[in-house]
């Protein structure tokens, strides 16, 4: 069976990988939606620390011999410590200034963190073993689904919805959501507003080591691997809406799956679909399809 001239197996496999790509997306955006929607800060340097997670579970296994299991926990709690201490030590003095204070701050963390990197283990990339639980592939009919990547897209759903859970719908949330409002009415209640922040950050950047040990084994590790992943990342936030926590989710997924099928029907287009589309959203709704008009 056939669309459009190309068979239906063709499409239900680019769909299927297209979620994986959507399913890092998603993770990547969820991090900077939750940073910006609540502590108002573009957060550029989340591309570095999606590869130092990475980074960290490659040198973990390396080192010290520590399976994939414990690193998908381990890593992003370390890289969380590390958001932890960059909220406290440099990111809390720009909250009040412009934007641009906070882009560039980001951005000269992430030129450190790449660098660093880069001049001990160069830009080849390293080699990450799937672990064996998650090894082979499952026959659907119309392709094999490699039990890895099917893994990558139920764990980041899981992920996703439980943090749009936690700050939506419960009382964390209302708190973390009216501490950026109004954060003196906030603390009258005993609520210490600054050290919620900073665990805000350090979950944010959490989020993202996450999506980079889940990544470990799909791309190859390297310094320079969330350079790529970040750009568009950025369109997908704007897409969904600055600090749209489902935006993120739904825009991320959407737009994996519409990359898949471009390299499908026009292979050229396949890197510059997302910003053809962030163009037209901004020209019919510059908030973002789930931002809030101002």
């Amino acid at each position: 069976m056939e669309f459009l001239g190309i068979p239906l197996s063709a499409l239900l496999s680019q769909l299927l990988l297209g979620l994986v790509n959507g399913s890092f997306y998603a993770m990547l955006s969820l991090g900077l939606a939750v940073i910006f929607g609540l502590l108002n800060v573009i957060n550029f340097a989340h591309g570095a620390l999606f590869m130092l997670g990475a980074m960290l579970a490659w040198m973990g296994g390396s080192y010290f011999g520590i399976n994939y299991w414990v690193m998908l926990i381990l890593s992003p709690l370390i890289v969380g410590a590390f958001g932890v201490v960059l909220e406290r030590t440099l990111l809390r003095w720009i909250y009040k200034l412009d934007h641009l204070y906070g882009l560039l701050l980001t951005f000269g963390i992430t030129l450190v963190l790449e660098g660093v990197f880069r001049s001990v283990y160069g830009v080849s990339g390293q080699p990450f073993d799937t672990p064996e639980a998650l090894s082979g592939a499952t026959n659907l009919g119309f392709m094999f689904l490699p039990n890895y990547r099917a893994w990558v897209v139920a764990a980041s759903l899981i992920i996703c919805v439980a943090t749009w859970f936690v700050i939506e719908k419960t009382k964390i949330g209302a708190y973390l959501r009216a501490g950026t409002e109004n954060p003196k009415l906030v603390e009258a209640f005993g609520v210490n507003v600054p050290l919620m922040i900073t665990l805000t950050y350090g979950f944010g950047v959490a989020l993202a080591a996450f999506a980079g040990v889940l990544a470990a084994p799909v791309i190859q590790i390297s310094p320079l691997m969330g350079q790529s992943m970040i750009i568009t990342v950025f369109a997908v936030v704007v897409i969904g809406g600055m600090g749209s926590i489902m935006g993120s989710i739904i825009t991320g997924l959407m737009l994996g799956v519409i990359e898949g099928f471009t390299k499908v029907f026009y292979p050229e287009a396949s890197a510059t679909v997302v910003f053809v589309i962030m163009v037209i959203v901004l020209l019919i709704r510059p908030a973002g399809l789930f931002g809030k008009q101002k």
